[in-house]
């Protein structure tokens, strides 16, 4: 993976991105196709994220209260905070976001090598942690292109996205109460610029290839697995591409086929 100074970079070009789809807007009151979900829950849930990240960064004692606080709300604490955030003023709002994700790579660019910091889940290094806020940003904003109607040009940041996807394989087999395979997956993925980027061992029998932002998409459940360009070798590739989740928490809910064709 890059280095953290330009995973901070592709962190804030991610972002940049995206506000140059909603700044323009004065309607935020869009639905997007996570259900419930407007344009400016969507930000919310992004800045809200990008804040709490700073205080795990900056303030872990007062990190480890947080977790104390939202133990009781565990399944629901996330959608609630993005739910009250989208009730301020849209220019509020925006401007909130803009300092949270300004704030969080200053933050992460000054932890000392070596830290881990405190999360939800088990402890992370600052490039994990920015890894997750640049895939977390990429499929949010795919939710809010797809409200628009907006076709989006992929990038060389999709590969941050694929590389938490491959490495998050097990992790969705134990969401969905399954046992994952024991044998290795190759992973092949067409990047935007046409090259070839690989997971895997090249003599796995097991295979999954094609587009990598048709793979980020299934990955990050935007899009439905039939509706995409990846082909499979082997029964448990194919499984996996019906659950796979690159993001924490309960299984997602997914796309239904033929939703964005």
């Amino acid at each position: 993976m890059a280095d953290l100074a330009a995973l901070l970079a592709d962190f804030d070009a991610e972002c940049a991105d995206l506000e140059a789809l909603v700044a323009p807007l004065d309607d935020w009151s869009i639905p997007t196709p996570a259900p419930g979900w407007d344009i400016a829950t969507q930000i919310a849930h992004l800045a809200w994220t990008d804040e709490v990240s700073v205080i795990a960064a900056t303030q872990p004692e007062r990190f480890a209260e947080l977790l104390v606080e939202i133990a009781p709300r565990a399944f629901t604490f996330v959608d609630e905070a993005a739910f009250e955030l989208a009730k301020l003023p849209r220019a509020e709002l925006l401007a909130r976001w803009r300092a949270g994700r300004k704030a969080l790579v200053e933050a992460l660019a000054a932890v000392p090598d070596g830290t881990k910091l405190p999360w939800f889940g088990p402890p992370m290094a600052p490039a994990s942690m920015i890894s997750a806020r640049i895939m977390e940003t990429w499929a949010h904003g795919q939710d809010v292109a797809d409200a628009l109607g907006v076709k989006r040009t992929p990038t060389a940041r999709l590969k941050t996205v694929a590389h938490i996807s491959v490495r998050a394989r097990n992790y969705a087999y134990t969401v969905h109460g399954e046992a994952g395979p024991t044998e290795e997956f190759r992973v092949e993925l067409t990047a935007p610029d046409g090259s070839l980027w690989t997971w895997g061992a090249e003599t796995a029998a097991q295979r999954v290839t094609g587009p990598a932002e048709d793979f980020c998409l299934v990955a990050t459940q935007r899009r439905h697995r039939d509706d995409t360009a990846l082909r499979t070798e082997g029964d448990d590739t194919e499984h996996w591409l019906t659950i796979a989740q690159a993001f924490a928490g309960p299984p997602g809910q997914g796309r239904e086929a033929g939703q964005f064709t």
